[in-house]
Parts: structure tokens; C-alpha cells; sequence
């Protein structure tokens, strides 16, 4: 284990495109998809915080949390990655995108209790393609060099950066925990819907 601590980042900065309707507000059980992320989050770290951009800071939900607003623009979730970086540069960031709704206690655990003392970044192995997931990882304070040097060279890639650098990579222990939603149609089935904005 890293010698630092860790810290939460849930990212909730995306502009939701193909969505069509934010994200973070997406519902199930009563419960938006922000909610869920922060109170698993919270289950396992003491200190979390909701990464969003300036212009959704005084929104109702992200303002009931502790916040990280991004200070680089165009950069997708590197932005909420650096800008959490920069705010806590000794801290690891367990950072966790908003819109897995099958993330469960036992994934964030288990990726905690295996975050490696040796390598810059941990990630876990997708069961779709293979390649590191970037939005369910530790990312430790040596990796913000690494993050500078690619986003200098036009990658803002996270999972680029993370196949291109020393990185720990784990397998699932639940293998459907990953599965993200982006459009309309990834909703049929999961019981989820659009909250009341």
C-alpha cells in the first residue's frame, strides 16, 4: 500500500452529450447515480470530493458535497484528475466516474486493499477489450508527471496514458461492476431513469 493517503474523486464534470441530460442526476431506488457514487465512496475513504466544472458549481446536488471545480478546460476527466492533483499533490486519488451504476462496495475494496506501493497508477483489466479502466483507478502523486508529459504531447487520454505507463492492473472481482452508461438506450433494462430536475 502507498504511503500517502487517498482520497475520493467522484467525476461529475461531464457534459453528458449522448446522454442527452446529466448524468450525475440519473436515478434508481430513489438514489441519483452522484449519490450512490459519493456514499460508496465515503464507505471506504474519509475524505471525498465531487469533480465538476466551474459552471456546475452551485448545482443543487454537486453543492451538497465537498468539491474540486476543474481549472483546465477541454481536457475531458484529466481535467478533474489534475485539478484534484493540484489542490492535494501528496494525496492518491481513487477516482470514480459517475456513471457505473453496477459499482459496488466490494470493487472499490478490493482495488484499496491492492493499490501497488511500486507502481504510479492501479487499475482494473476491462472485461470488455482487456485494456485498463480509467475511471474505476488509483491514480498516486508520481503519476502527475506522467499526466503533464502526455497532455503536452495532445493526449488527454486517460486510459492511453495508463496503457503506456507503469501501471498495476487488476483483475475484477465482480465483472459487470465497470459497465458504463452513455446513452439513452444503455438505460433499458437497468431500472434506472432520469431524476426530476
Amino acid at each position: 500500500m502507498p504511503v500517502e493517503p487517498i482520497m475520493g474523486l467522484v467525476l461529475a464534470g461531464g457534459r453528458s452529450r449522448r446522454m442527452g441530460s446529466d448524468k450525475a442526476l440519473l436515478e434508481r431506488d430513489g438514489e441519483t447515480q452522484l449519490e450512490r457514487a459519493m456514499r460508496l465512496l465515503g464507505e471506504q475513504l474519509e475524505q471525498v470530493f465531487v469533480s465538476a466544472r466551474p459552471s456546475q458549481s452551485e448545482d443543487p446536488l454537486r453543492n451538497r458535497y465537498p468539491q474540486i471545480i476543474d481549472r483546465y478546460d477541454d481536457l475531458g476527466p484529466v481535467a478533474g484528475i489534475l485539478s484534484a492533483m493540484d489542490e492535494y499533490p501528496d494525496a492518491s486519488w481513487l477516482v470514480l466516474a459517475c456513471d457505473l451504476p453496477n459499482i459496488d462496495a466490494e470493487t472499490l475494496r478490493y482495488l484499496l486493499e491492492h493499490v501497488s506501493s511500486g507502481h504510479p497508477a492501479t487499475a482494473y483489466i476491462s472485461v470488455n477489450d482487456g485494456l485498463p479502466e480509467p475511471l474505476c483507478a488509483v491514480y498516486r502523486p508520481a503519476f502527475r508527471e506522467i499526466i503533464d508529459r502526455f497532455v503536452q504531447d495532445g493526449v488527454i487520454c486517460p486510459r492511453k496514458m495508463l496503457i503506456n505507463s507503469p501501471t498495476c492492473l487488476l483483475e475484477q472481482p465482480n465483472p459487470g461492476a465497470l459497465h458504463n452508461i452513455n446513452t439513452p438506450d444503455d438505460l433499458d433494462g437497468t431500472g434506472i431513469t432520469l431524476a426530476m430536475q
